[in-house]
């Protein structure tokens, strides 16, 4: 990175690239946690770049999205690397090749990965044998693990269904029905406790990899948890849930940019009440176990911290809902005073009103400018690179966004001739690499490009879109996508403009 002398302080320019872990080559249906993660970083080092971001890395569950999942603090155990498991001694290759896992080298085929990735695992664990590292990890982790393996083992028994159609008994977690659980299915339990000690053994040691390389990882945490989640069934007094644990109200977004009837998450709402008479302290263990796993963290619908949309559960669609205000900077406040100074990147897209733009200031967070949001014709708006803040993060799209080829082939009338006079562009497959340069040419500290748009890629290559089910998360570039003259392409522009 290129650091300036300014008054006040150091300005260090830098790049990074977004590509989740799911989106890397593997023989196994799923980017994994393995050799080719490592050969990323190396991809990453030869770039020139500073930063790798990832999506959020807790178990997928409805709708195989990250920002659904069943835990706030678990890692997806479709991550762990089986050719490492091998290498310990805990399976051998001909049982791996027993297994279909998909066979389509660009998309993942969630379906299989959940009929056939727990029963190699399975048979790994059969073999584990317990160590003092092992003891350690669930000590250090115990004010989630417990929880997160006892909700697994249960949901399992109930063939996987939201625990709000368990038994009774279990399902408000009395002493007798856990008792019961944990004693008939103790074996279960410590198979769940396993795969996530895998898992964070595995990304520990590719954090420290990328960290001795030089890069720096950017992680992903979605502000709210999902309904079928042991958040949500172990503490329910955090969440605005009925005296049958329903929700009252679920969260989402109204009509915007992404969807003209809202986006209807389906998240139950935070008791924030009840949060801040316990001084925060699940958002503060939520924090700093994020910053556990990533270097810098960026916090998922940052808006809704100073105010968040609220949609009476049961709606089908989010276009009826209000506004309700959020703990602002108290919860911050908290966290500085738990945890010091944190890097966060704080998601502040979507309706922002003075008030969020207040909170964003006063925590000092730097924002997110998309270059796909850019080009009102009408108006001069804050998404122009040439409006950008040094405190800033900038991207030419997100993992929401189409690819920036597919936008600009999808845009049209105005929009379209004021986005091909701005980026200087006269045919479509110029279009990513002109936006490329635009943000990297910004007074933004820090830019983030999708692999995407270095690969130059269409629609077929996006992550997600909002507001459907199904299709979505599938992404990933095969071995021969990343290459020498790619590195050295990306490491050229990023030297061009000062972020090496």
């Amino acid at each position: 990175m290129v650091k300036y002398a300014m008054k006040g302080g150091i300005i260090m320019r830098s790049a990074g690239i977004l590509m989740h872990i799911s989106s890397l080559p593997s023989p196994y249906g799923i980017g994994t946690l393995g050799r080719e993660a490592y050969r990323f970083v190396d991809f990453l080092k030869k770039a020139g770049q500073t930063y790798w971001q990832v999506l959020p890395v807790c178990p997928t569950s409805y709708g195989d999205s990250p920002y659904q999942s069943n835990s706030a603090f678990a890692g997806n155990p479709y991550f762990i690397d089986l050719d490492m498991l091998c290498e310990d001694g805990l399976l051998e290759k001909n049982e791996i090749e027993n297994y279909f896992f998909g066979d389509n080298p660009v998309s993942v085929d969630y379906k299989r990965l959940f009929d056939n990735r727990y029963p190699v695992l399975r048979k790994a664990f059969s073999r584990f044998e317990k160590t003092e590292e092992y003891y350690r990890f669930l000590d250090e982790n115990s004010f989630w693990i417990e929880d997160y393996a006892l909700f697994m083992t249960v949901k399992e028994h109930h063939h996987f269904r939201c625990w709000l159609y368990w038994d009774e008994d279990i399902r408000i977690c009395t002493h007798e029905a856990e008792a019961y659980y944990r004693e008939k299915y103790a074996r279960n339990i410590e198979f769940y406790k396993f795969i996530q000690y895998m898992f964070y053994k595995q990304w520990g040691m590719l954090k420290k990899y990328a960290n001795e390389n030089g890069i720096k990882i950017i992680g992903d945490m979605p502000i709210y948890v999902a309904l079928d989640s042991a958040e949500v069934w172990r503490t329910p007094e955090l969440f605005e849930l009925d005296e049958n644990r329903l929700p009252t109200r679920v969260a989402g977004c109204p009509p915007d940019a992404f969807s003209d009837k809202g986006q209807l998450w389906g998240n139950p709402l935070y008791n924030w009440e009840r949060i801040e008479e316990q001084g925060f302290d699940w958002w503060i263990k939520r924090i700093r176990s994020s910053f556990n796993l990533y270097d810098r963290v960026r916090i998922d619908h940052f808006r809704g911290f100073e105010a968040y949309y609220a949609i009476p559960y049961g709606r089908e669609e989010a276009t009826i809902g209000e506004w309700v205000k959020g703990p602002g900077m108290k919860l911050f406040n908290a966290v500085k005073s738990a945890l010091g100074e944190v890097d966060i990147i704080a998601e502040d897209l979507g309706f922002l009103t003075e008030d969020v733009h207040r909170l964003l200031r006063e925590s000092g967070y730097p924002g997110m400018r998309v270059l796909q949001f850019a080009f009102n014709p009408y108006e001069d708006n804050l998404y122009l690179p040439h409006n950008y803040s040094r405190n800033a993060v900038a991207y030419t799209g997100t993992h929401d966004n189409d690819t920036f080829i597919g936008w600009y082939s999808s845009v049209k009338g105005a929009e379209r001739e004021f986005a091909g006079e701005y980026l200087n562009v006269k045919r479509k497959q110029d279009a990513a690499y002109a936006a490329i340069r635009s943000v990297m040419a910004s007074s933004a500290d820090t830019v983030v490009i999708p692999i995407q748009d270095y690969l130059n890629k269409g629609s077929e290559a996006r992550m997600n879109t909002p507001s459907t089910l199904g299709g979505n998360w599938m992404y990933r570039i095969e071995g021969n996508d990343i290459d020498e003259n790619l590195a050295e392409r990306i490491r050229k522009i990023t030297h061009a403009f000062r972020r090496i």
